[in-house]
């Protein structure tokens, strides 16, 4: 290239850039004149915002039966593989029972002592239940719905069929008669209604029968109607021999056994009607704070009354006549609205038995096996040395319980490790965790236990655990009286050296092996001197 073509393309450039500078500079006066054309406003001052206004709130009640409405949802997902999707279905109704035993049952109480109060959306008691009630009896009608025209159809396409009495062939009324005379007839306990037999206290959440009769029994009396609670000890379902099948899985109901054999129960007396019924009753344990002197021994007085508590909601057979439901209505001292016709079972609960009688892997999901950090992996010989060069943070059910598991086990085993801090709310049974907690009093460290004796319905179970590691040495506290604890907090206290080192977990679930394995929850596994002195602080307040 010669210098005069180099000068004329320096000059060019040059030229080039001018105009561009010419160009940038008269845009931003542009714009600068713009902005000056704007008018100028006062900014408006906006009312300070009401956070008392009831329609800024939804109310608790009506927000947790629509996120029910969404596990009913799932059973019509055809993503999903079949029996999870009857699962899907059946959890609906398992929620539905806590529901209406806790959620609908205080408002009734609220109601029936007259200290209802409305809450922050400004909704009286007495209005949520009424929508709860028309919203349930919705969905409800059209949960039976999905089952009898969507789910039942599609397992029979896949061999698995749940026989009604019409279809019993002569070989399986047979053998369904004998399991009767065997199984069923020892151990039912059938109630004439009369004067000296009046209505029978049921249990929570039981299967019954409600029978018309016609004639005198064995004693010459014309009772006219009987009650027979089906036994909580018998499967609700029951899987016929295949040698008595044309192939598949054959099951039956128990609800139909009883039905198909109920004259058998009554003597010399003709069956006219027999219809299945259930009631719900309000199980939550509530009592005075200042007036309780030993939780423990409370919770033990009212764990037998749970069973028996104000009744909050009838189901029935959508056969059953009129005036049966008006009796039981009667009985309950509930109203038409706490009324449910269904159109099945009553006890669509009890069918998650089903999983445990077929064997169909394609119609399920597959198994999963969490994975592990590879670090604790490598370390899990000594999970001490792992926690000593770095916190492990773990995503479960991703990732597996175990280091949480080997932590505690290690730590009972450990003769460097004199104390052990925790809380407990649900453990399950045989649990590994208590297991370890258990040898390490036994073997004389220092083992504190805050056990929430009111985690719902686990109350017994808790009970029973305080008991067990009370035995083994441990001090076990329960709590805070007016306050449930949900922390989950382990603290290992290990002599190293001149020194004391805590490890410490922190998790947002429960110390519970199974239930690892299906919520998603987090824990944190740290030996950080702050975190542990945090800990040591906060248990000992």
């Amino acid at each position: 290239m010669t210098e005069q073509s180099t000068e004329h393309d320096m000059t060019t450039d040059t030229a080039v850039n001018e105009e561009l500078s010419k160009e940038t500079h008269e845009a931003s006066m542009a714009l600068v004149e713009s902005r000056e054309a704007i008018p100028v406003t006062e900014p408006v001052e906006q009312p300070p915002v009401d956070l008392k206004a009831p329609e800024l709130y939804i109310n608790r009640e009506l927000s947790h039966l629509q996120f029910n409405i969404r596990v009913l949802e799932q059973a019509l997902d055809e993503s999903h593989p079949l029996l999870e999707r009857l699962m899907f279905l059946l959890i609906f109704s398992s929620n539905l029972d806590e529901f209406f035993e806790i959620r609908v049952a205080e408002m009734m109480h609220q109601l029936k002592y007259g200290r209802e109060a409305a809450g922050p959306d400004a909704l009286h008691p007495q209005t949520v239940i009424s929508r709860i009630l028309e919203i349930c009896n919705t969905h409800v009608e059209r949960q039976y719905k999905i089952l009898n025209e969507t789910i039942f159809p599609a397992l029979e396409k896949h061999n698995i069929h749940f026989l009604r009495r019409r279809l019993w062939s002569d070989e399986q009324t047979a053998w369904i008669k004998n399991y009767f005379e065997e199984k069923v007839l020892p151990v039912v306990s059938p109630i004439g209604l009369d004067p000296s037999h009046p209505f029978p206290r049921l249990i929570n959440k039981s299967l019954n029968f409600i029978v018309e009769l016609d004639g005198k029994d064995a004693f010459g009396r014309e009772s006219g109607m009987a009650i027979i609670p089906a036994p909580r000890s018998l499967p609700r379902l029951i899987r016929l021999p295949d040698n008595l099948c044309d192939g598949g899985d054959n099951l039956i109901f128990l609800s139909s056994i009883i039905h198909e054999f109920a004259e058998d129960l009554f003597p010399g007396m003709k069956v006219e009607g027999c219809y299945q019924f259930r009631i719900t009753r309000n199980a939550d344990l509530s009592f005075d704070s200042e007036e309780v002197e030993d939780l423990a021994r409370t919770l033990r007085g009212g764990l037998h009354s749970r069973k028996y508590g104000d009744a909050v909601r009838l189901e029935v057979d959508q056969r059953t006549p009129e005036n049966l439901i008006n009796f039981l209505l009667h009985e309950f001292n509930l109203d038409e609205t706490h009324t449910f016709r269904v159109d099945g079972p009553v006890n669509l609960t009890r069918m998650m038995a089903v999983r445990d009688l077929v064997d169909h892997k394609h119609l399920r999901w597959k198994p999963f096996t969490p994975g592990i950090n590879n670090k604790l992996k490598l370390k899990q010989g000594n999970i001490f040395d792992a926690l000593r060069v770095k916190d492990y943070l773990l995503h479960h059910p991703f990732q597996t319980f175990a280091p949480v598991v080997d932590l505690l086990r290690q730590a009972a085993k450990d003769p460097q490790v004199i104390a052990i801090k925790q809380t407990l709310y649900r453990t399950g049974v045989n649990s590994d965790i208590v297991n370890a907690l258990v040898e390490a009093a036994r073997s004389g460290k220092e083992v504190t236990v805050v056990i929430e004796l009111r985690a719902r319905f686990d109350e017994e179970s808790n009970l029973h655990l305080a008991s067990r590691l009370q035995e083994a040495g441990a001090l076990v506290v329960y709590g805070v009286v007016d306050c449930k604890t949900h922390a989950k907090m382990m603290l290992v206290v290990r002599r190293e050296g001149t020194r004391l080192v805590r490890y410490v977990h922190l998790g947002t679930g429960n110390y519970h092996s199974g239930t690892a394995r299906l919520y998603t929850d987090y824990s944190y596994l740290t030996s950080d001197a702050d975190v542990g002195r945090m800990f040591t602080r906060s248990s000992s307040s």
